[in-house]
């Protein structure tokens, strides 16, 4: 006989868990820590307050999970991308590529960063530390690294990697920040299917051309790493973004 899986019950605890921060990642992002409600959670998680406590003892444990289990997920990409056999130059715009793509695809990760900082900022965050050391530091650690080995190779520019690190994540992330702002100047909507096919293109065209010692070579890798991993609507329809990074050899 086949069991019926229902959410809520002990008796799931994987699911139960995963119902319960999916709907936390939601609310903590609409709303701030101060403003989410646990009775709503519960509510668009489908379980009961009992087994939200249970889990997680209390709205900050909570809190300090949906952080955890947000950032894990972006992480872990990264990783995946940094430990591939391919070159450094393939690994840094893969890199990039996959930040941008996951930012995209997680509007209430972003969310969720901005009140992280600010919390962090105004010293009301208990959780940052851990989040530094867990996922910051390391793979600042591994980002950096990867850019002195391609300039130590002559693949990339010899830029400041810390500098160049910051700079980077700004151009990837500041575009979703500005919404608002593009929205209002430009009449568009930019977070449209062809927006942020456009978007990412010259996102990753940009970080390339201050990255990489010949602009020959950082033309074709851009264009591996765009044929590697194209946009896609739901359809499965590949995104069309016309390439347009100049092949000229410094």
């Amino acid at each position: 006989m086949k069991l019926k899986v229902t959410k809520g019950t002990r008796g799931q605890p994987e699911l139960s868990r995963k119902a319960i921060l999916d709907a936390a990642s939601l609310e903590f992002a609409a709303e701030g820590y101060a403003g989410a409600r646990i009775d709503a959670i519960a509510k668009a998680g489908k379980v009961n307050k009992a087994l939200l406590y249970y889990y997680f003892h209390d709205k900050e444990g909570l809190y300090g999970a949906v952080l955890d289990y947000n950032f894990r997920g972006l992480l872990d990409e990264l990783i995946r991308i940094l430990d591939t056999d391919k070159s450094v130059g393939h690994k840094m715009l893969a890199y990039a590529r996959a930040h941008f793509d996951y930012v995209a695809a997680h509007p209430h990760y972003r969310r969720l960063v901005q009140h992280e900082m600010m919390r962090a900022g105004a010293g009301q965050s208990e959780h940052f530390p851990r989040l530094v050391e867990t996922f910051f530091r390391p793979l600042l650690r591994r980002v950096v690294e990867t850019i002195e080995e391609g300039i130590e190779k002559g693949e990339f520019r010899k830029v400041q990697p810390m500098h160049f690190v910051n700079s980077m994540i700004a151009v990837v992330v500041f575009y979703f920040t500005a919404v608002p702002v593009i929205k209002a100047v430009s009449g568009r909507d930019p977070l449209s299917f062809e927006a942020l096919a456009i978007r990412r293109e010259a996102m990753l065209d940009f970080i390339g051309g201050a990255l990489f010692a010949d602009d020959v070579h950082g033309a074709r890798v851009l264009a591996g790493v765009l044929a590697e991993n194209p946009g896609r609507r739901p359809s499965g329809k590949v995104a069309v973004a016309k390439h347009t990074t100049k092949g000229k050899k410094k």
